[in-house]
């Protein structure tokens, strides 16, 4: 009996001070997963992970993408990721924080991607996703679009475009939103906002997308290169 009062005894003093030294941060399954997706990234060279809370907060992180290739190649954009805890069964929310003139992603920086609809599956991972936005750079899509304007000038005038993205990239400003008015459009022409001369292609580009109803205003956007 007295062994037995004993035992209890113990087991009360190792509660408490179990207790006196806090709680057991316990993990989440979702937690455990992305800790293993992230120990397991290959992610491209010019891709990079950060974690601006600290390496303890799995579930907050952000990735930076350089791309080598196509018209975004030497620009530098970052991107925040926000696991939800019952990861993997629904995807990360991912926002792009450069603002960037690309047709599958807007200037609230939502992104269009299909493995972050309805194409997940839990069997997908982050450097799943790490590859899709990658490929967004190298490869961007104006049959898929969240900037209707930018994929309409991928779609139409590829050239401009690229044009485009490069200005935009500088720290310029594009022609990206709709002129319901001709006249209007005529009118913010000739005050010289835009100079027929500077950019024949892209005034001949907006007067015709003006004339079927279409508006242009200018974007400014922040240098990334």
């Amino acid at each position: 009996m007295i062994k037995l009062f004993k035992v209890k005894e113990k087991q009360r003093e190792d509660t408490e001070n179990g207790n006196a030294r806090g709680p057991c941060n316990k993990q989440t399954a979702g937690e455990l997963r992305l800790r293993k997706d992230i120990t397991e990234l290959n992610l491209p060279r010019s891709c990079t992970i950060s974690f601006p809370d600290g390496k303890d907060k799995l579930m907050s992180f952000e990735i930076n993408i350089q791309p080598d290739g196509g018209c975004y190649a030497g620009g530098k954009f970052l991107f925040s990721f926000q696991v939800p805890s019952i990861y993997p069964h629904e995807p990360p929310k991912v926002k792009c924080k450069t603002k960037v003139y690309h047709p599958n992603i807007d200037l609230e920086g939502n992104v269009c991607l299909n493995v972050l609809r309805e194409d997940w599956k839990p069997v997908l991972n982050i450097n799943t996703i790490i590859y899709g936005l990658y490929l967004l750079f190298e490869e961007p899509n104006h049959e898929d679009p969240l900037n209707l304007e930018a994929a309409a000038v991928l779609r139409d005038f590829p050239q401009l475009f690229k044009s485009n993205v490069k200005k935009a990239m500088l720290g310029g400003t594009v022609a990206n939103k709709t002129e319901t008015s001709y006249a209007t459009l005529l009118k913010f022409y000739a005050t010289g906002a835009v100079v027929l001369g500077d950019n024949p292609e892209l005034f001949k580009s907006n007067v015709k997308r003006a004339m079927h109803g279409v508006t242009v205003v200018n974007i400014s956007f922040t240098q990334c290169v």
